[in-house]
């Protein structure tokens, strides 16, 4: 488990997905970035084995997503996976979904939680987990902070 970034299986955009502007709609990038998400947690030993058997699973509790070039029905893209810190409960990654030619299409920052699914409540990751995680924050930490993480949103004003 010593990719940095993790990068996804090549991914196919499906023609319901493309929206009345002829590109991809914005709630789908979403979507590419959960499956690209999913191929790293299950890596993480978090997978949907883990929900069914051991009833721990991953909650998304904040996404900040930047649009940055659109996707089209013919393009293939592949997401990435940059674990920037991780705790006893909580996950923050960052994410870029990239055409296979290498451009940025969009990128995504999130905190996720670890939630024991017989509450549901926020939960410490067993020990395995744990060290999973240790494994791929240190390989990742190696990687340098992506430009566009830790962004914020709002108008910004000249002064009067």
């Amino acid at each position: 488990m010593t990719a940095a970034p993790l990068i996804s299986r090549v991914m196919d955009i499906e023609k319901d997905w493309i929206d009345y502007n002829g590109h991809l709609n914005m709630a789908y990038y979403n979507v590419l970035f959960d499956r690209g998400s999913d191929e790293a947690f299950e890596m993480l030993g978090m997978g949907p084995t883990y929900a069914r058997e051991r009833k721990f699973t991953i909650y998304t509790a904040e996404v900040h997503v930047c649009y940055v070039q659109e996707i089209h029905l013919d393009h293939k893209v592949n997401v990435s996976f940059h674990l920037l810190d991780w705790d006893a409960k909580r996950l923050h990654a960052y994410q870029e979904i990239r055409h296979v030619d290498g451009w940025l299409a969009a990128t995504s920052e999130s905190m996720s939680l670890h939630v024991d699914m017989s509450g549901p409540k926020v939960a410490s990751f067993p020990p395995d987990i744990a060290a999973n995680l240790e494994a791929m924050h240190a390989a990742h930490a190696a990687l340098p902070r992506p430009e566009r993480a830790g962004r914020s949103i709002g108008i910004r004003r000249k002064p009067a």
